[in-house]
């Protein structure tokens, strides 16, 4: 990987050769040609390829090269219009960069752009012509650090509170989000991880002011691919109450930990949005707590056979605003539904299948209910 600066006509050289490699893929493209835009009507893109369509006119691919964009900016970039010469019939806007992210790439496809980087990486379509998708090529030039970790705790508890159904269309103010955030985080913490979730485009300025959550699907898929489901240790129970005798001595669970015990994963789902199921019964209990959860549910440990599964929390912001049963029908909590779904992602077994099912049951309404896509 290269590390040392590049200057931009070094790049848009680099790119222009990367591109006409790309094309030259395509063996039926016929007649085509990649070149410097060089009138006044051009002068608003960087490089322009031309050819033939099958059905008669030409199609033009509008690239516009950029050493660097943060998503938060794509938008803004997104609404340039291209008017290359000669009329062609189909106008394709192109992004480049030294390296693509797929957070870039989702936003390329929401928008009809398509795009392409320095390593091979793109996805260029010419409707009724032309569709290369490549991924999975390493960066050749050294990527910008993010300014913030999504697989950290204290950033968890921030996306927590930001995708959490009850808060989705809140406007938050730095200080507010600070106070709201359990357990506790420092502002300049929140600065860090707002300043990068404002770059990948996943909030938004709120009409009053503050910020708010813009984009919730891929906010989420972003934390579940940064998520260490690993952190939080397991341990195996086996207990001789079943059923009903089981639930309603779990609920007393909550009273005695002072509510930092819940549903976890599959058991957290079966409530929140029935798809899998299995014998297991799933709990986050925190490691002072065990002794009291084992009395509670005459609960043995053991190497093999168990029907229950301790995960200890690494952060006990796994407990946020838990999910708790009516008075009609009371139980020991659940994880919130955001926090059930990248616990399930990560549990193994049915877990990807068990998580995609709640976040179309639970969260994709949630969200659409409170006007936010989903």
């Amino acid at each position: 990987m290269n590390k040392s600066p590049i200057s931009f006509a070094t790049l848009a050289s680099e790119l222009a050769a990367r591109f006409r490699s790309l094309l030259g893929e395509a063996g039926w493209l016929h007649e085509w040609e990649v070149r410097i835009p060089d009138t006044a009507a051009e002068a608003g893109f960087d490089l322009l390829a031309t050819g033939p369509l099958p059905d008669g006119g030409r199609a033009a691919l509008c690239v516009e090269c950029k050493r660097e964009l943060r998503p938060g900016m794509f938008r803004q970039m997104a609404e340039k219009t291209f008017s290359p010469g000669g009329r062609p019939k189909v106008v394709v806007p192109v992004l480049a960069l030294p390296f693509v992210s797929p957070r870039i790439a989702e936003l390329c496809a929401e928008h009809g752009w398509s795009w392409f980087d320095l390593a091979g990486n793109c996805r260029l379509e010419v409707p009724g012509l032309l569709l290369l998708h490549y991924t999975g090529q390493k960066a050749v030039h050294a990527r910008p650090r993010p300014v913030a970790n999504l697989g950290t705790a204290e950033t968890g508890r921030v996306i927590r509170a930001l995708l959490a159904a009850d808060n989705a269309r809140a406007a938050w103010t730095q200080r507010e989000m600070q106070a709201h955030c359990q357990p506790g985080v420092s502002l300049g913490l929140v600065n860090k991880v707002v300043r990068h979730l404002r770059d990948e485009a996943f909030i938004e300025e709120a009409p009053d002011g503050g910020f708010r959550l813009r984009d919730p699907g891929q906010l989420l898929s972003a934390w579940r691919d940064a998520y260490r489901f690993d952190r939080h240790e397991r341990r195996h129970y086996f207990t001789l109450l079943q059923g009903k005798k089981l639930r309603e001595a779990l609920e007393g669970l909550d009273a005695l930990t002072g509510g930092r015990a819940a549903y976890a994963s599959f058991s957290a789902a079966e409530f929140q949005a029935p798809h899998v199921r299995q014998p297991r019964t799933w709990l986050y209990i925190r490691a002072q707590d065990l002794p009291a959860f084992e009395q509670a549910v005459a609960a043995k440990p053991v190497d093999s056979g168990e029907n229950l599964v301790v995960l200890i929390p690494a952060d006990n912001g796994v407990f946020y605003l838990s999910d708790g049963g009516t008075a009609a029908n009371p139980r020991l909590p659940c994880t919130n539904a955001v926090q059930t779904y990248v616990d399930l992602w990560h549990s193994g077994g049915r877990g990807q299948e068990a998580a995609e099912a709640l976040l179309e049951q639970y969260l994709r309404p949630a969200w659409k209910a409170v006007a936010l896509p989903a």
